[in-house]
């Protein structure tokens, strides 16, 4: 089949569990595709998941879709662990993969599956389902446009009474969505250098189930994220200051995701103040309008599938692709040796 064509490309899920469900519908949902398989070790659970009606076949083998011609690309929604494994398998039969967060469970295996599929020449591109949300592109656009000025600060939190996870910590739990919201905002040329994490667990679950996070990111700006299983209240919020304006997202808010602050605090450069004035503050601070952007309100999930779709039949690179989420893996994994020295900061991979 020829993918730069208007025909339908042959899509398999595998994962029937928490997140393959959402794209078993939305690759359903799309013109763009047309789902083959839905793929779990629970075949009855793949049945429930689809109804009676779908003419879309399960199977508890990743052979039987991985031998089937008429399946273009693998949509990975399996336990972390499993990733390698299946994405690997799902390249060497020569199909394009999108991933569900995070890419791997190392450093290590996320690379491999990155220079598999450069090798291969196949389409690769990491799930940050939050990037493809009208509020984050257009955080993306005021960053990029000049509006907030220079990146000086982030302060993330995301908390709620969640389930806590018995093979991962809060960070790898938790920490994904935001980071690779961070990772999709900055702008070009600017990538975090080190990693600090203090993590506790208060209930003896064996796992952090409360963690702080600090990235050191280039001009001395900071970025902060707070996750937690704990917390009674459920808080999704994302403060991201400027040197012009500040922006306020709240994820939880769909009436008003976004508010613009043109509030802050500037300094005046000593160089530029005569010799009396330097003895006066040359802080000032400033309060103007606070701007609420319109959203037109869009599942961002759709907005993925469409992605992956026109990613291969361009033969570019998706805008979450491999080695965006390679760094997001990056990051966690410095952040688990961080917690095992007790805050220290680590290099990134990426700042070496």
């Amino acid at each position: 089949m020829n993918t730069q064509n208007g025909d339908a490309l042959g899509v398999a899920v595998v994962g029937a569990g928490y997140w393959g469900p959402n794209l078993a519908r939305n690759f359903q949902a799309s013109s763009m595709w047309r789902m083959q398989w839905l793929c779990d070790l629970d075949e009855d659970r793949a049945k429930r998941v689809l109804g009676n009606y779908s003419t879309v076949r399960t199977t508890p083998s990743l052979d039987d879709v991985l031998n089937d011609d008429s399946v273009h690309a693998v949509a990975i929604a399996t336990p972390p662990s499993t990733h390698e494994s299946v994405a690997l398998a799902a390249l060497d039969a020569g199909k394009h993969v999108l991933v569900e967060k995070p890419l791997a469970d190392s450093y290590a295996a996320a690379e491999r599956i990155v220079n598999r599929a450069d090798e291969l020449g196949l389409t690769l591109m990491s799930d940050h389902t939050y990037c493809y949300t009208p509020s984050v592109q257009k955080i993306r656009d005021l960053l990029a446009d000049g509006t907030l000025g220079d990146l000086q600060y982030v302060d993330s939190i995301r908390i709620n009474l969640g389930l806590v996870q018995r093979d991962v910590n809060v960070l790898w739990d938790l920490a994904p969505h935001d980071l690779s919201i961070l990772e999709y905002i900055l702008p070009e040329g600017i990538r975090p250098l080190a990693v600090a994490a203090h993590g506790a667990d208060p209930i003896g679950a064996g796992q952090a189930c409360v963690a702080y996070l600090s990235l050191q990111l280039p001009g001395d700006a900071l970025a902060h994220f707070h996750v937690n299983w704990l917390s009674p209240m459920k808080v999704r919020t994302m403060l991201i200051g400027g040197s012009k304006r500040t922006l306020f997202w709240d994820d939880l808010s769909p009436l008003q995701r976004i508010s613009v602050y043109d509030r802050g605090v500037d300094l005046t450069p000593r160089e530029e103040l005569n010799l009396e004035d330097r003895r006066a503050a040359s802080i000032s601070y400033r309060s103007g309008d606070v701007v609420a952007p319109a959203l037109q309100e869009k599942e961002a999930l759709r907005g993925v599938v469409e992605e992956f779709a026109d990613a291969i039949r361009t033969h570019r690179a998706p805008r979450t692709d491999g080695r965006a989420g390679l760094r997001i893996v990056d990051i966690l994994e410095a952040a688990n040796r961080s917690l095992q020295f007790q805050g220290a900061v680590v290099p990134l991979r990426g700042a070496r």
